[in-house]
């Protein structure tokens, strides 16, 4: 991996302020308490730039900020796909380039915009490309879990019948009961790099969702969804994945092995970065 696919934090500073900023937008973010916002920047460039996204939030590591959550919603047969922002074209440094990006998505009053995913080189991926034809469905891969490698076979699409123990599933890494994961790739059929992405479906996210315009728009049943790409050094982190997790503190966390990093997926906020540029089309 080049030093341009990693991401870089310019200042090696993080800042993270507890409260409500940017109005109604950012009321009631956190479903564990107030509204936050963590911030790393970089040097902007042509097709990126300054970017607010919403993530499940790094609590603890090397990792400059949380990673990037996936609106989701359940189609009438269960299966569960990430939503894709819709495609325009815009003028940005006086060129012309294609955006994915949704205003005020479902009455949250928030942006979604593709550049919320362009870090860690995904940024050249195929499947990133605004027009890229996709259904966007999750699709398993390997399998993370004993559960989904009896349920699916690669490239199987996920789907929410298969999370109805969610209320008391457990697999003897921490607490049992917060939550049933799974992992998957996304926009990434015929594509020749792999998005990773993992879904939790849980009792917690369903209640908050019910106070909360954001999680209301962005989760279904339950389920909350994210780009799997450590944003420190791109690794794939896990939820109740490793047995060390423990030893960090990290047993009811995302946790990625590499260096420690660790994400709460049921604290949501808003990062503020520099998106990367992508490829020129």
């Amino acid at each position: 991996m080049s030093d341009s696919d990693k991401y870089p934090d310019d200042s090696g500073r993080r800042r993270f302020v507890k409260g409500v900023v940017g109005g109604a937008a950012l009321a009631g973010v956190g479903t564990t308490g107030a509204a936050a916002i963590n911030s790393a920047t970089t040097s902007p460039g042509a097709g990126g730039g300054p970017t607010q996204a919403y993530a499940i939030e790094n609590t603890a590591g090397p990792a400059p900020r949380g990673m990037p959550q996936i609106p989701i919603e359940i189609d009438s047969d269960g299966f569960i796909k990430g939503v894709w922002p819709e495609v325009k074209t815009v003028t940005q440094n006086g060129i012309d380039i294609q955006v994915a990006e949704t205003e005020d998505y479902k009455g949250s009053g928030v942006t979604y915009s593709s550049a919320w995913f362009q870090y860690c080189g995904v940024q050249s991926y195929g499947g990133l490309a605004p027009d890229y034809e996709s259904d966007n469905y999750f699709r398993s891969d390997s399998g993370g879990y004993a559960w989904q490698k009896d349920a699916y076979s690669v490239g199987d699409k996920l789907n929410i019948e298969d999370f109805g123990d969610y209320k008391e599933w457990g697999n003897d890494i921490g607490k049992s009961g917060l939550g049933k994961p799974a992992t998957g790739t996304w926009r990434s059929q015929d594509a020749e790099d792999t998005m990773p992405i993992q879904i939790i479906r849980s009792e917690r996210i369903e209640e908050a969702a019910k106070d909360n315009d954001w999680l209301a728009a962005s989760t279904d049943q339950g389920v909350i969804a994210w780009l799997n790409k450590c944003t420190h050094f791109c690794c794939v982190p896990g939820y109740k994945q490793a047995a060390d997790a423990a030893k960090f503190n990290a047993e009811d966390g995302v946790y990625c092995q590499c260096h420690q990093s660790v994400y709460d997926p049921f604290s949501i906020v808003q990062t503020l970065f520099t998106a990367l540029p992508r490829p020129e089309e």
